[in-house]
């Protein structure tokens, strides 16, 4: 026997559990996994980065005696009725559908009360939504489920879906299990069928055609309402351009951290740019057209704080939207209903089977016995709150940058902890003057 201890054996990289794990549920199954949420794996982000707080060479504001206004105007460009906004942080687009009512109604209770919109998602309008929000954006979708011409009127703005930052170039997923009574009436569907939305809009195949259809929705709302054009973090600087030459109002830019209700996983993983690269992109686009905070820039995918609202805004964006983590302020994947997660083969903080209508926080099912236990006004205010805090944060840092308003924040502000960073963001890497890709010194 040898006198020298045995090495341990050594997982592959390659070949982690986790992949293997993978192929042998695909080998057993046939099927691809489908899942909800945004991608898991590490990628550049608004953590990479950090503010330059003001001392000497720049001048601080006082908290307490020194304003940080934070109101946002979206839609200047043609709308009769632009929307103005308390705060530059809205709520995203989840279907009536992949979500329940009494979520739908929370969103729209907490964002009336924070002064900011809600956003409708596929599958239509619904009178809790409308009732509880004071204001509203449509979402138009490839699919048209519950689409109308009165409903388009009746909402403050129509958010033209191009593209979605989770599954860029692809259609949506509601599986039968979520097509209730009320769900199929909607969408015109039929109850319990498995349901595919389309990846592109059935009567238009370019911005050509697009600037069309925008033309179409001004003329069925009398020039009215504001017209957002949202594009997934693919192609963000053409992508930007060709919105703005078909004539959008706003551009709504979702990157890969962006969460979907359902589609494959490995679309969510290995499709799209972290929105960090996404950005400045988009913002060059406008700066290009002379139409930079002309055109307003509506960031999403991966917000979560304050702290990242004002990363955003510093890197050009008018404003920011969430979804996902509107949900867990909702209450979604709450610890406290750990053992019920644990029924499902999943924990806290990790569920995104949102597919399955089985969520035990009420907030992504059609099922009756879970919704009715979720509770809209509780829900509402609790959203309430966590707007109000990442409000509070993004003012404090921007006055700690000696900004009086949140619009006046600069990529100037920032540094990058990481070279990746850095060159996505386009901001120097910290202790040096080097953007990467930019220019060579330091």
């Amino acid at each position: 026997m040898s006198d020298f201890p045995h090495t341990p054996p050594k997982m592959s990289w390659t070949f982690s559990n986790e992949v293997n794990a993978e192929i042998r549920r695909a080998a057993a199954t046939g099927i691809y996994d489908i899942r909800g949420g945004g991608s898991k794996r590490r990628l550049p982000h608004f953590d990479d980065l950090l503010f330059l707080g003001a001392s000497i060479s720049r001048y601080p504001l006082e908290g307490y005696r020194e304003k940080c206004a934070t109101d946002v105007w979206l839609g200047t460009r043609f709308a009769k009725k632009p929307i103005h906004l308390e705060i530059p942080i809205t709520i995203a687009g989840m279907s009536f559908g992949s979500l329940s009512a009494p979520a739908k109604e929370a969103l729209g209770r907490g964002a009336t009360a924070a002064g900011t919109s809600t956003t409708t998602g596929d599958g239509g309008m619904t009178e809790e939504e409308r009732g509880h929000s004071r204001t509203l954006v449509y979402q138009y979708l490839p699919s048209r489920y519950g689409m109308n011409p009165d409903d388009l009127r009746r909402a403050d703005a129509i958010e033209l879906v191009v593209g979605q930052g989770a599954k860029p170039g692809g259609g949506g997923m509601l599986l039968g299990q979520k097509i209730s009574d009320r769900v199929a009436m909607m969408r015109t569907l039929p109850k319990g069928i498995d349901q595919r939305s389309a990846c592109r809009h059935p009567d238009w195949t370019g911005p050509d055609d697009m600037e069309i259809k925008i033309l179409e929705l001004r003329e069925i709302t009398d020039w009215e309402k504001p017209i957002y054009v949202k594009i997934g973090g693919a192609r963000p600087y053409y992508d930007t351009a060709l919105s703005v030459k078909a004539g959008a109002d706003v551009v709504v830019l979702d990157g890969m951290q962006g969460g979907t209700a359902a589609t494959q996983d490995v679309f969510i993983e290995n499709v799209g740019q972290p929105t960090l690269a996404c950005i400045p992109q988009a913002v060059k686009a406008l700066q290009d057209l002379g139409m930079h905070r002309k055109v307003q820039l509506i960031v999403s995918g991966g917000i979560r704080s304050g702290a990242d609202v004002a990363k955003a805004l510093a890197l050009g964006a008018d404003a920011v939207s969430i979804g996902t983590a509107a949900l867990v302020a909702l209450g979604d994947n709450d610890p406290a209903l750990e053992a019920e997660y644990r029924k499902l083969g999943t924990t806290a903080g990790a569920y995104d089977d949102w597919h399955e209508g089985k969520d035990p926080a009420g907030i992504t099912t059609q099922d009756p016995a879970l919704f009715n236990k979720f509770d809209p006004i509780l829900g509402g205010r609790r959203l309430k709150n966590y707007l109000k805090v990442m409000t509070l944060e993004a003012q404090t840092i921007a006055r700690a940058c000696g900004k009086s308003h949140l619009r006046n924040l600069e990529p100037e502000d920032l540094c990058s902890l990481t070279i990746e960073a850095a060159a996505m963001a386009g901001v120097p890497l910290a202790g040096t003057s080097w953007i990467p890709g930019r220019n060579g010194g330091f």
